[in-house]
């Protein structure tokens, strides 16, 4: 089963200084916390925040491609979870099939912002990700969970690069 998420919002990471796209559910059940590289962080949080650049980024350069060519995007799916590593995919369509593309979450998040399509999420990777340890300072999933759910809404602020 999948779940729909939306973005709750990027932080980073007070150790590692890495930063995290935050996913949570549409009822508020369920978190994602998905560590990424610095440059997709600023992809996603350039459109978040309605950042426009004086030219395109790859994104947006691949928006622009699937929209020239009738290529929508149905849904992304992060799938899977392995060795602590993220696995999604970028469903789209072109003449009536259905083509899954194997995608890093953060790309295939940076993309769905931008052409408006749902983030889901299977339920078993929720449910790995639960007892993923992500970091030495988040040794377990309780330590991880208090500390995502003690962030303030203001800690979803601007993202400082």
């Amino acid at each position: 089963m999948q779940i729909e998420m939306k973005i709750k919002g990027l932080v980073v990471d007070p150790i590692s200084k890495m930063p995290i796209v935050v996913l949570e559910d549409m009822n508020n059940e369920y978190m994602l916390p998905i560590w990424i590289g610095v440059f997709e962080a600023n992809a996603i949080a350039l459109k978040m925040e309605n950042i426009a650049t004086p030219r395109p980024m790859t994104h947006d350069l691949l928006r622009s491609v699937l929209n020239k060519f009738d290529i929508p995007i149905e849904k992304i799916v992060v799938n899977d979870v392995r060795d602590n590593t993220f696995y999604a995919t970028i469903f789209c369509r072109h003449n009536n099939d259905v083509y899954a593309i194997d995608s890093r979450p953060s790309d295939a998040i940076a993309l769905a912002l931008r052409m408006d399509v749902p983030i889901f999420v299977e339920e078993d990777v929720v449910e790995k990700a639960q007892g993923l340890k992500f970091d030495e300072h988040l040794e377990d999933s309780e330590k991880l969970q208090k500390w995502l759910e003690s962030l303030k809404p203001e800690d979803f602020g601007k993202y400082k690069m």
